[in-house]
């Protein structure tokens, strides 16, 4: 008994439901990809934005820098072992000279590189928002430490600008750099695709890029 659905001839698909299938996907994706990034860098971009207009006005934000100076004298034994140090070199502390600091004036200096001369070793104490130094007298023992920090505005500021922040912030700006581009280009791909039912668009997309190279050819020089 022949099957009677084999009789029935197999339906080839529409052009049109194909393209509309290719189109559903890629809509799907484009959308999950969107929000997994805007999710990704949305606390950045907002670090970004807030901290740009900042930036743009640093001169009518008032700061008040506050200068800490803290001073400790480095036992003997420590003292004695700094006798063998290099009267000129970059290397950072001996490690037990580091360690003191830490707990004597919370000062971090393990790892940094010193200028160190005959009479005196001087480490940089930077950070975002802040400048600082240790300096240790090789004679005497004495250890200075200063800090001064520039408020909270300052610090938001460095971190936008990469400024003394660390390998790991070095790191975290190219990760949401990466999410950023993701999140404008399938943003700038979904207004694609939905250009034809909004006349805005182009318009909209090519006002956003006209602008800025307007302002730059004329205004900037």
């Amino acid at each position: 008994m022949t099957d009677a659905a084999s009789d029935i001839p197999a339906r080839k698909a529409a052009p049109g439901s194909t393209l509309n299938g290719a189109r559903a996907f890629w809509l799907k994706e484009l959308h999950r990809w969107h929000w997994i990034s805007a999710g990704l860098s949305l606390a950045g971009m907002l670090l970004f934005a807030i901290t740009g207009i900042t930036l743009n006005h640093a001169a009518q934000i008032p700061a008040e820098p506050v200068t800490v100076e803290t001073s400790a004298t480095l036992p003997a034994p420590l003292l004695a072992r700094l006798s063998d140090f290099p009267d000129e070199t970059t290397d950072p502390v001996p490690d037990a000279v580091a360690r003191w600091a830490v707990d004597a004036l919370d000062a971090s200096v393990g790892g940094l590189p010193t200028e160190t001369a005959p009479d005196e070793i001087y480490v940089a104490l930077k950070g975002p928002g802040k400048d600082g130094w240790l300096t240790i007298d090789r004679a005497t023992g004495e250890a200075v430490r200063e800090t001064t920090t520039r408020g909270w505005v300052a610090y938001l500021n460095d971190l936008h600008k990469g400024r003394d922040t660390g390998p790991v912030w070095y790191w975290f700006i190219d990760v949401f750099a990466v999410a950023c581009i993701v999140f404008a280009v399938t943003g700038l791909t979904l207004l694609w695709l939905h250009a034809r039912n909004r006349a805005s668009t182009w318009p909209l997309v090519g006002l956003g890029i006209a602008v800025p190279v307007i302002i730059a050819l004329i205004f900037i020089h």
